[in-house]
């Protein structure tokens, strides 16, 4: 591979690089490479995900979406806002528009930078799943939302020690082989406020969009708050988690937030290898 193009944008703190691959600009062969190398912080792009747009048959494109270690994910929320946004400004598709993920089609309306996006059917609520921890005892609840999430109600997430804790949720015998992300949220005023450790970034992120949704649905189980959930990230956006609960399942899962441009640029090939 030459020179690629790229756009970088941020998802409520979630960066991503963009690339416009319907012509198939990148090797598949060096992709992982390109992935980590190019997600490096201080030494490249830096990002927390690579996000490929791609031709698709049954819908306006498909996506590719690879983690920062390089792994595939079926789906990331804040991912999925800018994936939307990106392929509007690309002239790909217009404003109301729906694109394939690995966890399905998902559904989006684009306005200015503010992105709408209807989520997969979440899984099966599990609540009170215990986890033997090194700090005691947990029980957390468990949904997925596109990827896995463990959440955990907390008095304060601002007094959480999330690399540790969340951490040592993802890594958890009981979530084996895959893993999942952890989230921990607690109540505020008018909503929830939420930390989460990213599973494939390896670390706390400043928001988390599959994460948020999975924390809009445990609160609405456990705190008894009603739809739409206002959700404060770790960065201090605000995402909005839209939700109907019927037959005691939780669907037509729908979360708004922003997803801006932060530049265009053209990367090295020294900037991967």
């Amino acid at each position: 591979m030459d020179t690629v193009p790229f756009t970088k944008m941020s998802g409520s703190g979630n960066d991503f690089i963009l690339i416009d691959n319907r012509g198939g600009t990148l090797d598949e062969g060096s992709l992982d490479a390109f992935v980590v190398g190019v997600c490096r912080r201080r030494l490249s792009v830096g990002a927390d995900g690579v996000i490929l747009i791609e031709g698709a048959q049954t819908a306006d494109f498909r996506w590719r979406f690879f983690n920062a270690d390089g792994s595939p994910a079926a789906m990331c929320g804040n991912g999925a806002r800018c994936a939307a946004r990106f392929a509007v400004l690309q002239g790909v598709c217009g404003p109301r528009l729906r694109f394939e993920t690995g966890a399905g089609v998902i559904a989006a309306r684009v306005d200015g930078s503010r992105v709408r996006v209807k989520l997969t059917e979440p899984g099966e609520l599990q609540t009170d799943v215990r986890l033997e921890l090194a700090g005691g005892a947990a029980g957390v609840s468990c949904i997925d939302t596109g990827v896995p999430h463990a959440v955990l109600v907390v008095d304060d997430v601002g007094r959480v020690d999330v690399a540790a804790v969340g951490r040592e949720i993802r890594f958890h015998p009981r979530f084996a082989p895959a893993g999942t992300n952890a989230d921990f949220i607690s109540a505020e005023p008018g909503g929830i406020a939420i930390r989460t450790y990213e599973r494939g970034v390896e670390a706390e992120t400043l928001a988390c969009g599959t994460g948020a949704a999975a924390g809009a649905l445990v609160a609405a189980h456990t705190l008894g708050l009603p739809s739409p959930v206002r959700v404060r990230t770790a960065g201090g956006d605000v995402l909005t988690v839209f939700f109907e609960r019927r037959a005691g399942r939780f669907c037509d899962v729908h979360q708004e937030g922003d997803a801006r441009v932060v530049y265009h640029g053209v990367v090295h090939p020294e900037a991967w290898r």
